[in-house]
C-alpha cells in the first residue's frame, strides 16, 4: 500500500496493488484539480485506488474518494482500462459533486419573513382607497 499526501493538503490518495508513483501521483493532481473550486468550504478525505492482480480483468483499475466539503460527504466510484483514464474519470465525477454541494450551499433556503397579515413587513404596498360616493 503506497500513500500519497501533498504538503499542507487534508485528502490522501492511497494505492492498492501494483500501482506505479507515476500514477498515483497523476490521480492526486487530477483529484486536487477538480477540487480546487474557489469559495468551497474546508475539504478533506481519501482516494484509494486499486490495481487488480488478474491480468483477464476487463477493467482492472477502481478507484474510490470519500470526500468531505464542509459538513457534505461526496462519494465517488470509477472503473476504467487505465490509470489515466480512471483518473480523469474520477476528476469529472469529482467535480460534478463538488459543483453540486457548493450550488446547494448557495441557494440554501433561508427563512421568510412572516406574511403581513401575520404582523411581517409588506413589501407590496396596498392599492390606494377611493372614497365611495353616496348617489
Amino acid at each position: 500500500m503506497t500513500v500519497h499526501e501533498a504538503p499542507g493538503s487534508t485528502v490522501r490518495v492511497r494505492a492498492d496493488g501494483d500501482v506505479g508513483v507515476e500514477d498515483l501521483q497523476y490521480v492526486r493532481v487530477k483529484v486536487e484539480a477538480a477540487l480546487a473550486r474557489p469559495g468551497l468550504p474546508a475539504v478533506s478525505g481519501e482516494v484509494r485506488i486499486a490495481r487488480a492482480a488478474a491480468h483477464h480483468a476487463g477493467l482492472p483499475w477502481s478507484a474510490g474518494a470519500e470526500i468531505r466539503v464542509g459538513k457534505t460527504a461526496v462519494l465517488v466510484r470509477a472503473e476504467e482500462a487505465t490509470a489515466h483514464e480512471l483518473a480523469d474519470r474520477l476528476a469529472d465525477r469529482l467535480r460534478v459533486q463538488v459543483e453540486r454541494v457548493a450550488d446547494r450551499a448557495g441557494t440554501a433556503r433561508r427563512s421568510a419573513g412572516p406574511p403581513p397579515w401575520r404582523g411581517g413587513d409588506s413589501d407590496v404596498q396596498a392599492a390606494p382607497q377611493v372614497p365611495s360616493r353616496d348617489i
